[in-house]
């Protein structure tokens, strides 16, 4: 696969998890480099040279490098996988919005819980639980009804909000009083490629 599209990634990254899991939903020829982030493999000149932030994800495309989970998910969808990025008005601007949830309220609520208990994070514990009570509520309610975010059709906005709220019980965050969002999990795990993102428990945390 040396022409494929390479993803650079480590496992309990749920923002390189997102980009793998497209990757699979959308059927992209893809291969998967998994960095060694705890001896600092990410920080290394090769991997500078792709992304000078030094973070996973990233990916080279041909001649294309690109960061950020979202702008990927976007470049991806829109080059490969047009039926994951509505280009109706309206619909865009619902899948840009949960973009930005998924880079806002999620990364700083159920995600950053989760970084706590698993990186031992320097973060508030209590903020982070009132951030992802707040977002999940506003999940389940935004889903009432519904099997997908936008336009009842899985969309990169089901995919940016994956992975880090299936992995939210993973810090101490607790998905029993959202059905809505629940079933939206399960919806996302019925897909063909779908793909998980290891649990902590996997033992990929020294």
């Amino acid at each position: 696969m040396n022409n494929a599209l390479r993803i650079y990634n480590f496992p309990l990254s749920g923002h390189a998890h997102r980009v793998v899991l497209f990757a699979n939903l959308a059927g992209i020829d893809h291969e998967v480099v998994n960095l060694d982030l705890p001896n600092g493999e990410h920080k290394q000149a090769d991997f500078l040279a792709i992304n000078p932030a030094g973070q996973v994800p990233a990916i080279v495309d041909g001649d294309i490098k690109l960061s950020d989970s979202n702008a990927i998910l976007v470049y991806l969808a829109r080059k490969y996988a047009p039926a994951f990025m509505p280009t109706d008005l309206v619909a865009e601007a619902h899948v840009q919005k949960y973009l930005t949830m998924a880079a806002g309220e999620i990364a700083y609520g159920p995600a950053a819980a989760r970084l706590i208990n698993v990186f031992n994070a320097p973060f508030n514990k209590e903020q982070t639980l009132m951030v992802a009570a707040k977002a999940l509520a506003r999940l389940d309610s935004e889903l009432e009804g519904k099997d997908f975010l936008v336009n009842n059709i899985p969309t990169i906005a089901d995919v940016a909000i994956y992975s880090y709220t299936a992995h939210a019980p993973e810090g101490g965050v607790s998905l029993d009083e959202y059905p809505n969002v629940r079933r939206l999990l399960t919806n996302i795990e019925t897909l063909k490629g779908f793909v998980p993102m290891p649990s902590t428990k996997a033992g990929l945390v020294s």
